[in-house]
């Protein structure tokens, strides 16, 4: 037994002969990673050689031909060498045929900034078209320029209007657009609205003669005796007009379009511009849009006030 044990540590190798082999195959791998390192950067050194040998001898040829042609030129000049002798000849650039398909490449590829422009606008003035013709064209519209978010976002508000309408356009249905123009004291949320704009649009063509209003429309927009027709010559005995304006605070006209009744201002009021010549359309054809609208706004008006 003590024979065998003496055996196996005879044959078992020793802590310091492993670290040994261990060090060993270290030391083998990185000579042998030197000396790829070497063999590649000899290589590198052999190729750029060569490309600095081949840029000398590029270079040493262009020299050399400039300098016959200067010595050539010299001679030209000097009469002692004839034209057709020359070797210096205007080196014409060889025309590139192309085919049809790829002429039109080329040329999309030189002006591919215009052509984007070009297809955007394209693209912009056909959705312009189409949304003009695909919009439904309403039967009368009433601009709202108050600041009133209660009432002018109010989802039935066009549906009040529309059940005293009629289908001027006869089209088969009946459809009013109410435009909400959200002006007010804030300059910064009318510019944000974007107020401005719409006003001098709608204010200066004769779609819409029917108004929703309040004080500061009249004070700062559309002077009454200027702008309005004079309401109280029409209905004399209504209690809600008065002058150009039929008020519409003590009426139903918030149980109808569904906001409560302190959404309504006591300067809120309904009022009819009075035809006449705007930037963009004459008289006449804010006449005919008057005597259009004005048995719906009539209808309106009666039936508010025979409801108390």
């Amino acid at each position: 037994m003590k024979e065998k044990d003496n055996s196996t540590e005879n044959t078992a190798p020793k802590k310091d002969e492993k670290i040994e082999i261990n060090k060993s195959v270290f030391k083998v791998n990185k000579e042998l990673r030197k000396q790829r390192e070497e063999e590649q950067a000899k290589k590198e050194q052999e190729i750029a050689e060569k490309y600095a040998q081949r840029e000398k001898e590029k270079k040493e040829a262009y020299e050399k031909k400039l300098h016959d042609e200067r010595i050539e030129l010299m001679r030209l000049k000097q009469g002692v060498l004839d034209e057709s002798e020359a070797t210096i000849h205007e080196e014409k650039e060889e025309e590139v045929k192309l085919s049809f398909g790829k002429k039109i490449a080329n040329f999309f590829y030189h002006n591919k900034w215009w052509v984007g422009l070009g297809v955007f606008f394209i693209a912009l003035g056909g959705y312009l078209v189409y949304d003009l013709l695909s919009k439904p064209n309403p039967d009368m519209v009433i601009l709202m320029i108050c600041d009133n978010n209660p009432v002018g976002t109010s989802t039935f508000l066009e549906e009040y209007f529309e059940e005293y309408a009629e289908d001027s356009n006869g089209n088969g249905k009946v459809l009013v657009n109410v435009y909400y123009i959200p002006y007010g004291d804030d300059d910064y949320q009318n510019y944000v609205n974007g107020v401005q704009t719409k006003i001098t649009t709608f204010l200066n063509n004769a779609d819409g003669v029917m108004v929703i209003g309040n004080k500061k429309t009249v004070d700062d927009l559309l002077p009454a005796e200027e702008s309005f027709v004079d309401l109280s010559s029409i209905y004399p005995d209504d209690p809600h007009v008065d002058g150009y304006f039929y008020y519409i605070k003590d009426t139903k006209f918030a149980e109808h379009i569904g906001v409560t009744p302190d959404s309504i201002t006591e300067d809120m009021f309904f009022a009819l511009r009075k035809p006449k010549d705007v930037l963009n359309d004459s008289k006449e054809k804010m006449q005919e849009t008057y005597d259009k609208d004005f048995p719906t706004f009539d209808r309106v008006v009666k039936a508010l006030s025979s409801e108390e």
